[in-house]
């Protein structure tokens, strides 16, 4: 499949999606209209102070995560290549007196620096469930070193290559690890809750943990940290329990595997 056909069921499967995320109890928009922060509390600490920086974030969907980073000081761009999500992310900031310091742009990620004429970032924010939709991590991580100023950074917060092994009682292995190769997808519903989809076609990839630091580390990026976590942000695996904080983890006392990971890196 060449990258025009994925591209064009890939956008066509979010574009759909966005009807019934922006209706969802999942992404909360009345919540988040009245001041709800969508963000991860581990992120915000790692991500670290982002008052005055400029921030890209890649891959924003409605927006809800890139103008929380808004809400904390940060001037902030949000590139996604759904036309309807971004649309929902420009109501969202100029109902919240965000449009000043944030701003949308329609681009897939391989195009985004065209898009974006050349501009350059303090940092660059990826959130969880990014990477699965891009087939070649060198090509997205020369992106985003391209995207950063030196001295600049990028932060990304990803779900475990490991959870794409797991039953779905994350009890047996039953995926191979190396499994690289695209996924065609088609399934009537997203993720959240809500109707039935209407495009249901999607390619996706799998990635190991290996490929993701090494493609960052190739385009000139020093890696920081790379952080395993024994927690997720929804019920991944009907195993997983949820703890005071919200997020879902395996009960005490049973063997456990990392859920998320994240990454920082920087242009020197």
């Amino acid at each position: 499949m060449d990258e025009r056909e994925w591209l064009r069921l890939n956008r066509e499967n979010w574009d759909d999606r966005v009807r019934v995320h922006a209706e969802s109890a999942f992404y909360d928009l009345p919540g988040f209209r009245a001041g709800a922060d969508p963000l991860r509390a581990v992120e915000v600490a790692e991500m670290g102070d982002v008052a005055g920086l400029r921030l890209l974030h890649l891959q924003c969907h409605m927006g809800q995560d890139t103008l929380a980073w808004a809400r904390r000081g940060a001037e902030v761009t949000g590139v996604d290549f759904s036309a309807a999500a971004v649309e929902v992310a420009r109501g969202l900031a100029e109902e919240e007196g965000l449009a000043e310091r944030a701003r949308f742009v329609v681009s897939d990620v391989y195009a985004a620096r065209e898009a974006l004429e050349g501009e350059r970032f303090d940092a660059v924010y990826t959130g969880g469930g990014s990477l699965v939709w891009l087939p070649d991590l060198t090509r997205w991580a020369a992106v985003v070193a391209d995207s950063l100023r030196p001295g600049g950074f990028v932060y990304l917060a990803e779900f475990h290559p490991v959870t794409d092994m797991l039953d779905e009682a994350g009890e047996r292995v039953v995926g191979d690890y190396f499994d690289t190769s695209p996924g065609r997808e088609d399934h009537p519903y997203t993720y959240t809750d809500g109707p039935e989809l209407e495009r249901t076609v999607s390619v996706q990839w799998r990635h190991p943990l290996g490929e993701v630091v090494s493609a960052l580390a190739g385009a000139g990026l020093r890696i920081d940290f790379l952080r395993e976590r024994p927690t997720t942000m929804f019920q991944r695996f009907t195993a997983l329990e949820r703890g005071a904080a919200g997020e879902f983890a395996f009960p005490a006392g049973r063997p456990s595997v990392p859920l998320m990971y994240a990454v920082r890196a920087v242009r020197e």
